[in-house]
């Protein structure tokens, strides 16, 4: 393992992207070759209409499992035969490529379609063909199509997640309306203000452990983030003096979402619509929990500092699994590249890089989402890769704890070593003196460029204007990147503050 990988968001060197896989003066002409295979993304939720027509042309009721089937079976084959892309956006055409609103076009409209299969899928469940081409479809006809429309639901959470993580306000509540098909709005906020300040730590219920199979992941991560979801938002709250009963609860305020949507449905359909409701929501959410399992399997950020300064070292591209298969780059909007997604929570699918220092799994994340149902198969794949990640020390990884004694014993010598060098030393450019600074009017998060300006305050985070840096708790991250901490902020002149990109709004 590469212990002081670079910074991903340092300043680049020049000539090259930081930690670009393409080599330097190779992207003066840089295109994305990918621009128009972005729209292969639309393809998922038009699965529903697609499986329709086939079943009104042939009769034949197995097509209504056509979500399974492609994204578990075609994708992961297409992987394998297409093979990999690691060509990187240079640093000289990303604002440009940011700035392109085709690229965002692309994941508005994944949302219309969704929902149009959505309740389309619900009407023909309870009613069947509406041109009375075909007979009413049986039972296991009908749960076919609700896992399908799940697999929707479950790639629309993708797309929520790279709603979710934009500026815009317009962006964030389209977020809420992907995740309210499969009522996992609390994703919303768990993730951006669990997940990415605790990801690869044994406090984040969204980082799988070595050992940890997926069947005992799953119920960890879902009634963790649920619990983590509400405590951050309660938290907000009681920093404005006031109960979390409110509709600005963005917890509240998604669950509101589904229970409309839902309402309607058996408002509309009937009661009967109630098991398929959620069975689909299950295998949505579910489908989402499983690329988080293999995310950041058997991941361990080291503590740095001392006594009541240690802290988490920042998260760097050794603490997530890529991978740069094009099918599912392109069906996840280069969620794969995972490790710039962390380090750039708010930069856009289209520029998202590969690091040389990223660990790689050995398929696309459709791939091994297969494996992951197979906990045997799983662990002969990765967890070789875990301990060779570690050097075999796995002191360093982090551990199901139920298995931890049994891991430890069996790696023998290399795993008996102590953390307590790691855990006392100082991460590469990590400041770990408290972020308090007496007279501090405006301070600014180094990754994403959020201001906090005392003048203004933030009211969504609970901070009124005028309220002093000081007053800044030490444990709150900035609302946008969710990656730095206060003590990371660095503080700047009011008067070089542009009014129109600084204190923000946060989530």
């Amino acid at each position: 393992m590469a212990t002081e990988a670079p910074d991903p968001t340092a300043a680049p060197a020049a000539g090259g992207t930081v930690n670009s896989t393409v080599p330097e003066g190779s992207t003066e002409a840089w295109k994305d070759k990918k621009r128009y295979l972005w729209l292969i993304g639309l393809v998922v939720p038009s699965l529903a209409f697609i499986a329709y027509g086939a079943w009104l042309a042939t009769g034949w009721g197995f097509w209504f499992w056509i979500g399974p089937v492609v994204i578990l079976g075609v994708v992961p084959a297409f992987d394998l035969v297409v093979g990999l892309d690691r060509a990187n956006p240079p640093d000289d055409v990303i604002e440009a490529l940011e700035n392109d609103k085709y690229y965002r076009w692309i994941t508005y409209l994944f949302l219309p379609i969704q929902y149009a299969a959505f309740v389309g899928a619900f009407y023909v469940i309870v009613h069947g063909d509406p041109f009375g081409i075909q007979d009413e479809l049986g039972l296991i006809s009908k749960i076919g199509l609700a896992v399908s429309i799940g697999c929707i639901g479950g790639i629309g959470i993708n797309t929520a997640h790279e709603l979710g993580h934009k500026r815009e306000a317009n962006e964030r509540w389209l977020s809420k309306i992907a995740l309210a098909q499969v009522a996992y709005g609390h994703f919303y906020i768990e993730h951006n203000r669990g997940h990415h300040v605790r990801v690869a730590t044994p406090e984040d219920p969204a980082s799988s452990r070595f050992g940890e199979n997926f069947y005992q992941f799953w119920p960890r991560t879902v009634g963790g983030s649920l619990k983590s979801a509400w405590h951050l938002e309660k938290k907000r709250y009681a920093r404005k003096d006031t109960h979390p009963f409110h509709l600005g609860n963005d917890v509240l305020n998604a669950w509101l979402m589904t229970a409309a949507l839902w309402g309607a449905i058996v408002a509309w359909l009937g009661v009967q619509t109630i098991p398929f409701l959620v069975l689909q929501a299950i295998v949505g959410f579910s489908l989402l929990e499983v690329v988080n399992y293999m995310e950041h399997y058997g991941m361990l950020r080291q503590k740095v500092g001392t006594g009541e300064r240690q802290r988490y070292e920042r998260v760097d591209p050794s603490h997530s699994w890529n991978s740069n298969n094009i099918a599912t780059n392109v069906l996840l909007y280069h969620l794969q590249r995972h490790s710039d997604h962390h380090a750039n929570p708010t930069r856009r699918y289209q520029t998202l890089r590969d690091f040389e220092e990223s660990p790689v799994l050995p398929t696309g994340y459709a791939g091994m989402i297969v494996l992951a149902l197979f906990p045997p198969i799983w662990r002969r794949v990765m967890d070789p890769r875990v301990v060779a990640h570690y050097g075999g020390d796995m002191t360093r990884a982090n551990i199901h704890p139920r298995k931890r004694e049994r891991v430890l014993a069996r790696y023998g010598a290399a795993a008996t070593l102590t953390t307590g060098a790691a855990a006392t030393a100082t991460a590469p450019g990590v400041d770990v003196t408290p972020g308090a600074v007496e007279e501090v009017l405006a301070a600014r998060c180094p990754g994403c460029n959020y201001t906090y300006e005392v003048e203004v305050g933030n009211e969504l985070e609970g901070f009124a204007a005028g309220t002093a840096w000081r007053d800044i708790p030490d444990d709150w991250c900035c609302p946008d990147c969710g990656v730095r901490e206060k003590v990371d902020f660095v503080p700047i002149d009011v008067s070089d503050l542009d009014r129109t990109a600084s204190a923000g709004g946060g989530l």
